[in-house]
C-alpha cells in the first residue's frame, strides 16, 4: 500500500483555549441533581431501618437554604452590574473567587434540590401529619436548592467577559 492510497486521519477536536472556561454544563448538573434525588429518596427508609425514625425537616433548612440563594443573587446582580452595566473590570482574584463559587454553588445546589425532592416524593402516600409536615418542608428546601443553582448560574455567566475577538 503506498502513501497515496491511506485514507485522511479524522480530524479531532481542537481542544478549547487554555485561557478560556466553558460554561457549567447542564449535563453535569442533571447528574448531580439525579444523584441527590436517589441519595434523598432512599434516606427515608433507610434512617427508618437503622435509627428507627425518619429525619425531621425544620424551618431552619430551607430559610437557611433561601438566605444562601438570595446572597448568591445579590453578588449575582451586583456583579452583572460591574462588569456588564458600568463596563468596569474586577480584580483577578475577586473574579476567580466568583466564578469558584457559582460553580461550586450551582452543582451544590442541584445536590440539593434534588435530595430534598427526593425526600419529598419518599414521603408521598404516607397519611400522617408529620408526613406531611416533611413533605412540605422538604419542598421548600427542593426550591430553594432550584433557586441557589440559578443565582449561582446567573453570577457565572456575569462573570463573564468580551474576548479581544469579540471587540472587533
Amino acid at each position: 500500500m503506498s502513501r497515496d492510497q491511506l485514507p485522511d486521519p479524522p480530524e479531532t477536536p481542537r481542544p478549547p483555549d487554555p485561557g478560556h472556561l466553558q460554561p457549567t454544563s447542564p449535563g453535569s448538573i442533571t447528574v448531580w441533581a439525579v444523584v441527590g434525588l436517589v441519595f434523598g429518596w432512599v434516606l427515608h427508609p433507610l434512617a427508618e431501618q437503622i435509627h428507627g425514625t425518619a429525619p425531621v425537616v425544620t424551618w431552619v433548612q430551607p430559610l437557611t437554604l433561601l438566605l444562601v440563594a438570595a446572597i448568591l443573587g445579590w453578588t449575582a446582580w451586583a456583579t452583572y452590574r460591574t462588569v456588564h452595566v458600568r463596563r468596569e473590570r474586577l480584580l483577578a482574584n475577586q473574579a476567580v473567587n466568583r466564578l469558584v463559587l457559582a460553580r461550586a454553588c450551582a452543582l451544590a445546589g442541584a445536590v440539593v434540590a434534588g435530595g430534598y425532592l427526593g425526600y419529598a416524593v419518599s414521603w408521598l402516600g404516607i397519611d400522617s401529619d408529620l408526613a406531611q409536615q416533611r413533605l412540605v418542608r422538604s419542598l421548600i428546601a427542593a426550591a430553594a436548592g432550584v433557586m441557589i443553582c440559578t443565582g449561582a448560574l446567573l453570577l457565572e455567566r456575569a462573570c463573564r467577559v468580551r474576548s479581544d475577538d469579540e471587540d472587533a
